[in-house]
């Protein structure tokens, strides 16, 4: 593994920024933005600016997600020469703290800028009360994603990631998105919404089991660390059956064409990923699980809909 201590590079280069966006989770971030626009449709309901701008903030706030993480984990000692996954930029010493900071900064103004337009053009100036809790909202999962690993006492570090994961990817991603569109939230809708932060959440688990042994030295106590190697992937288990017996629970509850199966399509990727997750004991052998999990929860997300508006 190479030295956390490497020479820095001469810059920040566009490679390096962009290697620190990491563009392999984006797609995942939008994964709950599209089921929020899918249900929305299936009622008849689609607002394609609202969809856009929905979309537009949760990849800006995943970007500052993923900075925040690159700088809290590099100072907390979690980004170490222990660690078995890519190395990060400021870890690499291809972008320093202070610049790290800098980008956070910016990506937090972006990420508060477009979710200022995005309730503007969903609610406008009806609703106030409404309008108030949607932006309190915001500014929580921008003190969520920075909080992860950086500031004084990140709550990734205490075990919380997961939760935050299956609240924002899931119940606020899901039910925000369809609420802004409808000014409706049915109680069925919570069924996909807590899909979506399952599988979001088993992502996070891979990530987290590869990186059991770092994250153990550097105190950072997710619950893989917690629960250990063998119960983490039973966990991962439960996870992936939790979100897909929500998906079948919403068509039963909601049933009116058979085109509301269509998702089952993605179930022998979702248990792919479960038996190789259970098999592969390498760190790096799990690495390609990462992205081979989020692009099955994308591809799950646009199934469903899919199947809903058919």
């Amino acid at each position: 593994m190479p030295s956390s201590t490497a020479p820095v590079a001469s810059g920040s280069s566009a490679k390096a920024w962009l290697s620190a966006f990491r563009p392999r989770t984006l797609p995942l971030a939008l994964a709950s933005i599209m089921a929020g626009g899918f249900l929305a449709a299936s009622h008849g309901q689609f607002r394609s600016e609202v969809v856009g701008l929905a979309a537009l903030t949760t990849i800006l706030l995943q970007i500052l997600s993923n900075l925040a993480n690159d700088y809290g984990d590099s100072q907390n000692g979690a980004d170490s020469v222990h660690r078995e996954g890519p190395q990060r930029a400021v870890q690499s010493g291809a972008i320093s703290p202070a610049q790290m900071k800098r980008g956070m900064g910016l990506f937090g103004l972006l990420s508060l800028l477009s979710g200022l337009a995005l309730l503007w053009v969903a609610l406008g100036t009806a609703g106030a009360w409404v309008f108030a809790a949607f932006f309190v909202l915001g500014l929580s999962a921008i003190w969520a994603a920075i909080n992860y690993t950086a500031g004084s006492k990140p709550y990734g570090y205490a075990g919380l990631g997961d939760l935050s994961v299956f609240v924002f990817f899931g119940i606020v991603g899901v039910c925000g998105t369809y609420f802004l569109q409808t000014r409706a939230l049915p109680l069925p809708v919570l069924l996909p919404a807590a899909a979506l932060g399952c599988f979001a959440t088993a992502v996070l688990n891979v990530n987290n089991i590869r990186d059991i042994r770092s994250d153990a030295l550097a105190g950072k106590i997710t619950i893989p660390v917690r629960l250990g190697p063998v119960k983490a992937r039973q966990y991962h288990w439960l996870l992936l059956l939790l979100g897909f017996g929500c998906a079948l629970l919403y068509v039963a509850f909601t049933y009116h064409s058979p085109w509301q199966w269509l998702f089952i399509l993605s179930s022998p990727l979702l248990l792919r990923n479960a038996l190789l997750v259970w098999r592969r004991q390498d760190s790096l052998q799990l690495d390609p699980l990462l992205k081979q999990m989020a692009m099955t929860t994308l591809l799950f997300t646009l199934l469903f809909g899919l199947g809903q508006i058919v």
